[in-house]
Parts: structure tokens; sequence; C-alpha cells
């Protein structure tokens, strides 16, 4: 049964993007109290369905995809630019696609300026009203104001006029470094945004047979599949193990195992990387608070999660990318590699910084293990000995090395050598995961 809360949050999914949403409206279209409303929108906000506008309200916003991540709305612009918004407050929540930097004539301005996208442009009220036609946001640079009649082209519009102090220049630089901060961020991946739903996933129920286990084990490929009672709630799991050597009419109930592990959309990646990694477990069913399952996820989705995030798609490069290109086997000793401490590896002293140090040892270490097709590495404990300052502009000569490996872990020594001097030392502790 749907509570009052879910269905709140089913029916501010189905308003349209833009849509004004209050408490009191809410209570009364649902008939539930003012506590309840608001704590649903809050809810909603959090799962960003909603936003809360300063002197404009809460506002249904359209849910920003994590591939999309690198788009910045309105809102967040004027906060970027410390701007003043003019007209068009009701647009703030809108995303823009790309920005246009009106230096040109008009005509030559006009053929770049589109729908969704933001004019950044000097005191050329002509070049205002033309972008607000075309559907284009209009931020003013140099402290400038427009004319009224501008302003309620905006408010009419819902399309947001901006003026900032910066000049264009330092503008664009802004909002260019926020969409780079933004596309360097490693947002925190969930269950909830990779796994499988519950109508693509594959479960038994407590009366069928384990024919129907063979059947689903050749339709998926998969050997552990959850349990569910009538209300779909999961109440065990059944493996290959469970079901060696049994008749095919034999219940699947008389055979399952109880009280399995679950997570929640909520649960993070890592959480459930660790989870399958310690346990051996090949897939875990997903489930909501009353223990009901949404779905399932599986080893390849955690590992196709992880390949993913890995390496971002921005064009600048986070430390990792840099440790990760600087890093380089030697042609007579696959297991040795070199590296040079370049100015973004160093700290304000100019010499390597101790983040990037433990990267340099991460990465070696994770490569020794793909030489020896080990699988991925999860690091579990990592110690390290900082023995000497490394000078910028130094070479390193990195040697990791396998002192023990099971199916399920792996213990690496790492020796780091500048001008044949050791300078560090590491020992690393680390689960693996088979690709």
């Amino acid at each position: 049964m749907v509570t009052k809360h879910e269905q709140i949050i089913q029916h501010i999914i189905s308003l349209s993007v833009g849509h004004k949403i209050s408490v009191r409206q809410i209570a009364k279209e649902l008939g539930v109290s003012d506590g309840t409303a608001y704590r649903a929108i809050k809810e909603a906000e959090n799962q960003g369905l909603v936003s809360t506008i300063e002197r404009v309200g809460t506002i249904r916003i359209e849910r920003k995809k994590k591939e999309n991540f690198e788009r910045l709305t309105f809102a967040e612009v004027v906060n970027i630019i410390d701007g003043q918004v003019l007209g068009g407050r009701a647009g703030l929540h809108k995303t823009l696609n790309k920005f246009v930097i009106g230096a040109m004539q008009l005509d030559a301005m006009m053929r770049y300026t589109e729908a969704d996208s933001l004019l950044i442009v000097g005191n050329r009220i002509k070049a205002h009203e033309l972008a607000l036609n075309e559907g284009a946001a209009v931020l003013i640079t140099g402290g400038f104001d427009t004319e009224d009649h501008i302003k309620r082209l905006a408010d009419e519009k819902q399309l947001p006029i901006i003026s900032t102090s910066y000049d264009t220049f330092t503008v664009a630089a802004m909002i260019n470094r926020a969409i780079y901060d933004q596309l360097i961020k490693k947002e925190i991946v969930f269950v909830g945004d990779i796994f499988t739903p519950y109508d693509e996933s594959f479960y038994l129920h407590t009366k069928d047979t384990v024919k129907r286990w063979y059947e689903l084990n050749n339709q998926s490929t998969h050997t552990r599949f959850p349990v569910v009672d009538d209300k779909t709630r999961v109440i065990g799991m059944v493996t290959s193990k469970d079901i060696v050597s049994k008749e095919d009419d034999v219940l699947i109930e008389k055979l399952m195992s109880r009280n399995p592990q679950v997570v929640q959309t909520k649960t993070s990646l890592a959480s459930v990387a660790h989870m399958m990694v310690w346990e051996g477990i090949e897939v875990v069913p997903v489930v909501d608070q009353a223990y009901r399952l949404q779905g399932v996820i599986s080893r390849q989705d955690v590992l196709k999660a992880l390949q993913q995030i890995q390496r971002q798609p921005q064009v600048g490069e986070t430390i990792d990318d840099i440790v990760s290109r600087n890093l380089i086997e030697t042609n007579d000793d696959e297991t040795v590699y070199e590296s040079k401490v370049t100015p973004q590896m160093t700290n304000q002293l100019g010499t390597l910084s101790n983040g990037v140090f433990t990267s340099l040892l991460t990465e070696a270490s994770s490569r020794l293990l793909l030489h020896y097709k080990k699988g991925d590495l999860v690091v579990e404990n990592l110690t390290i000995y900082f023995i000497k300052p490394v000078q910028i502009d130094s070479n390193l000569t990195i040697k990791p090395k396998l002192l023990e490996a099971g199916r399920m872990y792996a213990k690496i020594d790492v020796e780091v050598h500048s001008e044949r001097k050791l300078v560090g030392k590491g020992l690393i502790m680390a689960q693996l995961i088979d690709r």
C-alpha cells in the first residue's frame, strides 16, 4: 500500500517543470496535514525534484542527470558572479545549455543566440531585447541596468536578466571555472543510480520450484536469486549450492537461505562493492524500508560504475589523472615504474605532496595486480613512510612488490627511489574484484 508520503512525492513528480508548490496547496489537494506535506516537499528537494528560490518560492525543477551535471541553472550563475536579478525571476530554475559572449554585430550575435542559452553582453538594450525574444537569458556586465520594458519582457518570458559588476572576460572565466569544478567533482554514486529495477530483475516466489531456478539461470546467467513472498517482500535467497542435486519439483521455500543481505537505493557504491568482495556475493537484492523488492544490483553493475568514475569526462585533469599519465613502465622490468614530479604534484614548498605520493603508490600497486591478472584493487589499509622530501622536477622510480595474494585479497610492498636513494615506502592491504 502506498503511504501518504510516497503519494505526495508521486504527485510532485507528475507536476510540470516550473510549477509552483506550497505546503498548504499540497495539503489541501491530497488531504494530508501541513506537517506531512512539509516533510514530503523537503524529501523532494533532497531528491532534486524541487528547488526553493529566494523571492520566488518552491518550484518543480528538472532533475539533473549525472551525465549532464556540467550544466548550471541560472540561479547558480547568479551566485557564481554575485549578480543581481533585474527581471524574470520565475526562470531562475532553468538550465542553460551554453553561453554566448556578445562582442559582435547584432546580426552575428543573434545567429549564435538560441533558446536556453545565456547572452553575456554589456549595455546594449537592443541585444537584451532580441536575446529574450529568442528564448535566451541575459547577463549584463559592467554593473549596467536595463530599461523597464526589457524587465517586463523578461518577466513575461520567464527568462532571467541579470546584472553583474564584473567585466565580460572575468564573468566568462568564472562560469567556465564553475563548470570545470563540477566536472572534476566525484559525486557519490548510490545503488539507486545503477541498480536493475524490479520490472527488469530476475527473482523467485516461495511456491516456485527448482525447475524455475534453472529457467532463470538460463535467461540471466546468474546463479543467485532473491525469493519474495506474496507482498514482494524479500524473505530469502537461493544459490546454485542450495539446488544442486535437488529434484525439479522441490519448492524453493524449502531450500532458500533466510534473512539475506540486502541494500537500499541510498546505499553507496563503495559500501555495496565492499560487501560483494568481502562476502563473495554475485547479486544483492535492493529493497525499500518495508523490505519490498525494488530490484537487484549485480557485480557487473558495480564494476561498470567503478570503471566509469575512474576517468572523469572533463577536459582538464584531476591529480589522479596526472599521476596515471606520468607513471610509465620501464622497458627492462614491467613491475618497475617511473614518474617525474611536475608542478601540479607539489605542495606550497615545491616538494611532492603527501596526497600525490599516496596516489603514486596506489596506482603502481593497481598496475602490478593487473599485470598478474589479479583484478581491480580496492584499498583496505595503507601504511606510508615519508623518509625524505622530493623536490620538483625529480625523477622517481617506484617498485611495487607482491608479498601475498589470495582469491579475495593482496598485500603489496612499495618502495619509491629518487636518484637511487630511498625517499618513501608503503604497505598496502587490498581486496580484489575480478574483472
